[in-house]
């Protein structure tokens, strides 16, 4: 599972085992009788120092096969089921309430209610698309595209242009706008490109889709293929001048600022004044450029293609846009390519788990606020904000103690990590969502109302004090981030708690690894990677090292790179080290912060071992748990190619072959799989 912000680039996401609530008790200190969970996990057939990963969690691998449905499956698809059923109940009770109007109550049930009424979404067909489709139709000349695209962006369509509202990264108490590379319907630029035999299979499939797509929305089987050849053309000129992912990690590559006025020097053709006011950001004077190239091809294509590209082009992104919210012959296509070409899944998930996904988009903390009140007890968010303050301490400790970094440079990483806001469990003040309109007239219709409400939602920040107190996620999300702008970790409710394990049963050991290491310890590192390092601790992009501590630091960056340069995951696909950088280096952070963090408590000191396991190897093991999961090639392959992280059997073996008390607990030695020497050892924070 992977999580992006399409108005928040600068937000470092972390889908790691994606944890929920859960009310099975499985510890061996309860007195239950059940065996230990780590213990029951475990494959001790396999060596821990040639596999950790599955040494780890083996065992509950061979138990938990990838359901046809699901292109992976992990402990976060296990939770992620148990709140799913939670918010189903919410759901439901909603569409039988005489809710009264305008009620978040009200929102719910009839946005629950359309989703699930596949009867009128079937008859409605293509038809809550129509004014739009129209509206493309009726263009006349090249001319007339600006203000198509224009009027699609408040819809969720990004075609050619994508526009985010979002902290000016050099001036963080300001809201700006950015201007980013897009408009592609395959996953990134690689997918164009690549000559390997998975991804030219993908293209000529993805050639077939966009055709079938257009026929099924009513074109003639003609001219739907020669508008897919049109889509193609089109897109892959985009993807020319679109970046690479290592390139987009850049934050000062990326920070193009421009007056509105000389946008004309990038693409004349757009007509920025017009476009801009007609998107509702006409009062901007200057906007940030992320990619200035992409544009300047964007310009070249106005002018060389046909009205005829650029109808079928809008056409088709429109469409992909809402296929998985019309009907049925839509949906099974644009499954049939998305789901299982790209990503392996063998059949559609539930209705009914697909429209509390589309739901949690539209209006997450609606349903946050039921989640909280239900799921996420005092107690619990206590012993995590405590876990948080006893994390940020042995930080601390870890930069008083580099010895690469200099006295000066010291002071001001610690400014920084003290200054560094950390929200646990869920939002001191909720989003209103007072303005929304939700009925019971159409499912797509609900979706586009949604999508414009959150883009209006974002352009009203423009011109006002920026709101640090905002979440970009929900407490139901399994997830966590570090914002730079803000100089923010954010952690919810739902990344807190074990599956399989009543959090106040679950040893200091456990929680330390699971969520110590590889959420707080993991987003608090975030702050100082090779990107986050670059923002002070007000949140502004500006360099605050010496130029020798920089070198040293890039030093050590280039370190594990190599080391992840070298891990082959895929036939020949490997992952790429300076793409996932910052995340590796975070999750090598998280793990020997929170390691000394967790040497501080009475477990470690004690040294007692439970489910045979001492203190420091249920550690490891914690962390590992955090990872259990695996994946069908196909998702896999994309990931390689599309994720700023690592596949997670890399993320746990990949780190611990850094960490000399991995090697201490589990007697690693020479010769086998995970040994590094100490002078291969990659050690930053």
């Amino acid at each position: 599972m992977t999580y992006s912000f399409a108005a928040s680039k600068w937000l470092f996401a972390l889908p790691i085992a994606l944890l929920a609530l859960s009310g099975c008790q499985s510890s061996d200190k309860t007195g239950s009788g059940q065996p230990d969970l780590l213990q029951a996990n475990a494959d001790t057939t396999v060596n821990p120092g040639d596999d950790f990963f599955t040494y780890a969690n083996g065992a509950w691998l061979k138990k938990h096969p990838i359901p046809a449905s699901e292109s992976s499956w992990s402990i976060a698809k296990e939770v992620q089921n148990e709140v799913y059923a939670r918010l189903r109940k919410l759901n439901e009770e909603a569409t039988k309430a005489k809710a009264k109007p305008g009620s978040n109550e009200q929102k719910i049930g009839d946005f629950y209610a359309t989703g699930m009424d596949s009867v009128t979404i079937d008859k409605q067909g293509i038809m809550p698309l129509k004014p739009e489709l129209d509206r493309i139709a009726a263009m006349r000349t090249v001319q007339d595209v600006p203000a198509v695209i224009a009027r699609l962006q408040p819809l969720g369509v990004d075609a050619l242009i994508g526009v985010f509202i979002n902290q000016d990264a050099k001036k963080s108490d300001l809201m700006t706008a950015y201007l980013w590379q897009s408009g592609l319907g395959l996953p990134n630029r690689d997918y164009y490109f690549n000559k390997d035999a998975r991804t030219a299979n993908i293209r000529k499939e993805y050639g077939r889709h966009v055709a079938r797509m257009l026929q099924l929305s009513g074109q003639d089987s003609g001219q739907a293929q020669a508008n897919s050849a049109r889509v193609i053309r089109l897109e892959t000129a985009l993807a020319g001048s679109s970046r690479k992912l290592e390139d987009l990690r850049d934050p000062y590559a990326n920070y193009n600022k421009m007056a509105v006025a000389d946008l004309g020097k990038l693409a004349p053709s757009l007509n920025w004044k017009t476009l801009l006011t007609q998107m509702e950001l006409g009062k901007l004077d200057t906007v940030i450029v992320g990619q200035p190239e992409f544009y300047k091809q964007a310009e070249k294509l106005l002018q060389t293609a046909s009205i005829d590209d650029w109808k079928a082009y809008l056409q088709w992104h429109l469409v992909n846009a809402y296929a998985s919210n019309l009907s049925r012959p839509l949906d099974n296509e644009h499954f049939r390519f998305y789901g299982t070409v790209l990503q392996g899944q063998k059949e559609q998930r539930a209705r009914w788990k697909r429209v509390l996904d589309e739901e949690e988009d539209a209006m997450g903390e609606i349903l946050g606020q039921q989640f909280v009140k239900e799921y996420f007890t005092p107690e619990t968010k206590e012993r995590y904000e405590k876990l948080t303050e006893n994390v940020v301490a042995a930080f601390r400790e870890h930069i008083q103690a580099l010895d690469w970094m200099s006295d000066s440079t010291k002071q001001k990483a610690l400014v920084k990590l003290t200054k560094i806001s950390k929200k646990v469990g869920y939002p001191d003040k909720w989003r209103d969502y007072s303005t929304l309109e939700v009925a019971r007239d159409s499912y797509a219709q609900n979706v586009m109302r949604a999508k414009q409400w959150q883009y209006r939602y974002r352009v009203n920040k423009l011109g006002k004090p920026v709101d640090r107190t905002e979440w970009e996620m929900t407490p139901q999300t399994y997830n966590a981030y570090y914002n730079p702008s803000n100089n923010e970790i954010v952690l919810p409710a739902a990344i807190f708690s074990i599956p399989g394990l009543i959090d106040k049963n679950a040893d200091d050991a456990v929680i330390y690894g699971y969520a110590g290491a590889s959420t707080i310890g993991h987003e608090l590192t975030h702050g100082f990677d090779d990107e986050g390092s670059q923002f002070d601790a007000k949140g502004n992009l500006r360099n605050w090292w010496s130029k020798k501590d920089r070198a040293a630091f890039q030093q050590r960056v280039n370190g594990i790179v190599r080391q992840f340069n070298g891990y082959t995951v895929l036939d020949s696909m490997r992952i790429n080290g300076k793409a996932t950088a910052g995340e590796n280096i975070a999750d090598l952070g998280g793990i020997v912060i929170a390691l000394d963090a967790f040497k501080k408590t009475e477990q470690y000191k004690k040294g007692e071992k439970i489910g045979g396991f001492t203190p420091v190897q249920r550690y490891f093991l914690g962390y590992a748990l955090g990872w259990q999961g695996h994946q069908r090639d196909e998702v896999l392959a994309q990931r390689i190619l599309t994720d700023v992280h690592s596949p997670a059997k890399y993320r746990v073996n990949g780190p611990f072959a850094d960490v000399p008390e991995f090697y201490e607990a589990f007697n690693v030695k020479p010769g086998q799989k995970l040994y590094l020497p100490d002078s291969a050892r990659v050690k930053i924070w």
